[in-house]
């Protein structure tokens, strides 16, 4: 009697909050869990800046907390609606183009593409295959964000298209990694290893939501496909996309 009183007098609001950082701290304990015993089992040294980790840790679990109530509550509704908004024009044209759009913006933007794309402007530029400039190395790293953003804007078409036309996931997974290999062979050397990277930095926090709503929305909507089996692997074109067009960047670039 008194444990359900006291449950009633706390606020519906603090109720949902409490229990989402409780969530976001589940989530996170495997890596507090694997972090501690390296540093107190096998470093066996205790945690440097305890006060500060400690706080950076509860800002790391609202933070968790926030983008998680964030995407559930703005991206993946904008995604399905407009996807669903789309479909029913029967534009096939404007659906294709917010396809490549939504792909291209979120992807030029990403900061982990910026920093990676920094990062191999200043190596090329240490290693002398291209000028110690600082309009050199953008031009560079603008190179590798444009043709990572590109890509990815061409993968999303494409998956909307095998949507549409039900054309069958693995054939075309299969394929564009057989051209991967194959531009892996010609590629100059020093591009290869970013062309692999560039294809992680593409599954963004803001990429995936909302490219993975665009898909679940749309083949909701669409007579004879089905959200579990139609509207995912649209991530998968946006992985490998990048790949090669990063590799062919690359020989233009070093050759």
């Amino acid at each position: 009697m008194n444990k359900n009183t006291g449950r009633n007098l706390m606020p519906p609001l603090l109720r949902s909050v409490l229990f989402r950082l409780w969530l976001a701290f589940k989530d996170l304990l495997p890596i507090v869990i694997v972090i501690g015993f390296f540093q107190l089992a096998v470093l066996r040294q205790p945690l440097p800046n305890l006060i500060e980790i400690l706080f950076g840790g509860l800002l790391v679990v609202l933070g968790l907390m926030l983008f998680v109530q964030g995407l559930e509550m703005g991206l993946f509704p904008i995604g399905e609606t407009m996807a669903h908004e789309l479909a029913r024009k029967g534009s096939l044209v404007w659906l294709l183009l917010f396809a490549f759009l939504l792909g291209f913006a979120t992807t030029v933007a990403e900061p982990a593409l910026i920093a990676v794309a920094n990062e191999a402007a200043e190596i090329a530029a240490g290693s002398s295959l291209i000028p110690a400039s600082e309009s050199a190395k953008m031009s560079y790293a603008t190179g590798i964000r444009l043709s990572v953003a590109l890509s990815v804007g061409m993968a999303i078409l494409i998956g909307v298209l095998r949507i549409l036309k039900g054309w069958p996931l693995h054939f075309l997974i299969i394929g564009g990694y057989v051209g991967v290999m194959l531009m892996t062979l010609i590629a100059p050397k020093e591009i290869v290893g970013i062309a692999y990277d560039s294809g992680g930095v593409t599954t963004s926090t803001v990429t995936v939501p909302l490219v993975a709503a665009l898909g679940v929305g749309l083949s909701s909507i669409i007579r004879g496909r089905s959200p579990l089996l139609d509207g995912f692997g649209l991530i998968a074109f946006a992985s490998l996309m990048p790949m090669i067009f990063v590799m062919g960047y690359g020989l233009i670039v070093f050759q």
